[in-house]
């Protein structure tokens, strides 16, 4: 349930993508007919068209800061164009299992709905619609976005029905990384940009820092690296980085042996006990925030926009609000570099080990939705090749031009999108309408142009002169180039096990959750523990996730696993 948020995402938000091309091909070529006069490809299958207005209710999982309310520019164009409103709703005062739980119990639903993991409790109680249907009658960019990989939308085994749309990018090459291990660039430079590849690596540079800075310029103390473990994010920030950090992709909070798909809980494995050890060992020297573990949220952006955290282990997209607070200061010296550091030099990052296709996380229409056959036009219309511009570039002429066939946006526009994100996607709405099937990055469409706005050369005019005197320093362009090769690792057979989801109500479901329960008690504590205490408190954990049938849930996810290779293999 990790790199749904860089898919979920990003989401982001917040979502993780893979994709096909325009042309329904694998090989992200996409179609070179250019048969239009400008970056806008030519639409030439029905889109949804104005009709009377009407307002929507979508009922997001992941919180979005920067909706628009459909009062951007982006939003105010889809209102004239379709008539429809959007009003998103967001987790208040709990957790999305807990909103869509709510839902549940009172059988009311929105009209369209992005459940995140929470899609079987909402298909067991009949809440959505089996959208294969619509799809097929007024689905045709649907279709053809998905291509070959539609199958994949299948429910299950038992189970014919499409019930969501997934949200992650068909096609996707990944152009740049998000993740990893984050360092100032101040730091590097105040080091002599040193190698940073394993954990000892990375606690040199910050502690060579720390005991020249113990001070920021405005008297706070420094702090060495903080972790955002204080709520649900202590998945993404504490306990994921330690299957990268040992040779191991997310899958989600299990380890899959990739010859036998038998699964295990990760933090069974003795590498991520070690990985964990060395956080123990950063918190006894006074390298770690003493807050990681009860901070809020809020708090820890809080601490990175003030410039004073040298290090973090985080995705871009869950401490990226805070660095655009940074940079919008101009205090581009405190934004950060990312490297794949692992716990010693025999692992590599295994980040962007392949999955083909993953239909993760989606969006659903609901048995309560006014006017389904409205709604599955207008996300149609969305996976158009008209729509994907829209929502990945925007309005020619505003927010990118056209030069010489290529789309182009314009430096002032640039500008805002790189040091002032936030501002940017709230005025712009662009990137807070990719609701809808989608292509992926590095996928062409008819006119020889990108869907989307990360590739290469675009990623390089969005870096700081920070962020490119960096990389220069360690030979790359990107800091995706720093990771292993996209092929140094087989592709999953099974994609990525963190979109299997328990059934709910189910033992293994039960389960799972005590055994989530232990490990947000006891890794905490391990890490902050006395290290002459560590191996015990340990041990105690392990033994508890077997005192709660971590066995059970082994064989149970194995068998999950399993049947995913079958059911996709057909």
């Amino acid at each position: 349930m990790k790199r749904r948020m860089q898919m979920v995402l990003s989401l982001m938000l917040a979502l993780v993508f893979v994709f096909v091309t325009a042309c329904g091909k694998t090989n992200n070529e996409g179609s070179t007919n250019t048969g239009t006069t400008n970056g806008t490809p030519n639409v030439t299958s029905d889109v949804t068209e104005k009709a009377d207005p009407i307002t929507i209710r979508l009922a997001s999982g992941d919180s979005n800061p920067s909706w628009d309310d459909m009062k951007s520019d982006l939003g105010k164009y889809l209102l004239e164009k379709t008539g429809i409103t959007i009003k998103q709703e967001f987790p208040v005062g709990g957790t999305d299992s807990d909103m869509f739980a709510l839902m549940v119990a009172s059988d009311d639903y929105p009209d369209l709905v992005m459940p995140k993991g929470n899609a079987g409790k909402l298909v067991d109680a009949g809440a959505l619609l089996d959208l294969r249907p619509l799809i097929e009658k007024y689905g045709p960019n649907l279709k053809k976005v998905y291509g070959e990989y539609f199958n994949r939308l299948r429910w299950s085994e038992d189970d014919d029905a499409i019930y969501t749309l997934p949200q992650g990018g068909v096609g996707q090459i990944y152009f740049e990384s998000g993740g990893g291990f984050q360092l100032q660039h101040k730091v590097l430079e105040s080091a002599g940009y040193p190698q940073i590849k394993t954990v000892q690596d990375y606690e040199a540079a910050i502690k060579a820092y720390v005991e020249k800075n113990p001070k920021t310029a405005d008297g706070q103390p420094t702090i060495g690296m903080s972790l955002n473990g204080g709520e649900w994010q202590i998945l993404i920030s504490v306990t994921n980085p330690a299957f990268y950090a040992t040779g191991a992709p997310d899958d989600g909070e299990f380890y899959v042996n990739q010859d036998t798909l038998e699964a295990i809980m990760h933090y069974q494995r003795p590498e991520e006990r070690e990985y964990f050890r060395w956080l123990n060992h950063m918190n006894d020297i006074g390298l770690l925030d003493k807050e990681s573990f009860v901070q809020k949220y809020d708090q820890y952006k809080a601490k990175i926009a003030s410039g004073r955290v040298l290090g973090l282990i985080d995705q871009n997209w869950d401490y990226g609000e805070a660095e655009n607070a940074l940079k919008a200061e101009g205090k581009f010296d405190s934004t950060y570099a990312r490297f794949p550091v692992t716990l010693n030099d025999t692992f590599q990052d295994h980040s962007f080990q392949g999955t083909g296709y993953i239909a993760g996380y989606g969006l659903g229409i609901t048995k309560d939705a006014k006017d389904p056959v409205r709604l599955i036009k207008f996300l149609d219309y969305l996976a158009s090749d008209e729509g994907q511009v829209l929502v990945n570039w925007g309005i020619e002429g505003k927010h990118y031009n056209v030069e010489d066939g290529k789309r182009v946006i314009p430096a002032d526009v640039q500008a805002m999108k790189s040091n002032d994100n936030n501002t940017f996607k709230k005025t712009t709405g662009i990137g807070n309408y990719l609701i809808s099937a989608r292509y992926g990055d590095g996928v062409l469409d008819p006119t020889g142009n990108y869907y989307t706005t990360t590739f290469p050369e675009q990623i390089q005019t969005s870096y700081s002169d920070a962020d490119k005197k960096t990389l220069a320093a360690y030979g790359a362009t990107t800091y995706k180039d720093l990771w292993p090769a996209d092929d140094a690792f087989p592709e999953r057979k099974y994609g990525a096990a963190w979109t299997l989801p328990f059934e709910t109500g189910s033992q293994a479901n039960v389960i799972f959750q005590k055994t989530q329960d232990i490990m947000k008690k006891r890794i905490p504590e391990a890490i902050l523990a006395k290290p002459a205490d560590f191996d015990k408190i340990y041990d105690t954990f392990l033994k508890e996730l077997d005192g709660a049938g971590v066995d059970k849930l082994n064989a149970e996810f194995t068998k999950m696993v399993k049947d995913r290779v079958a059911l996709w293999s057909k």
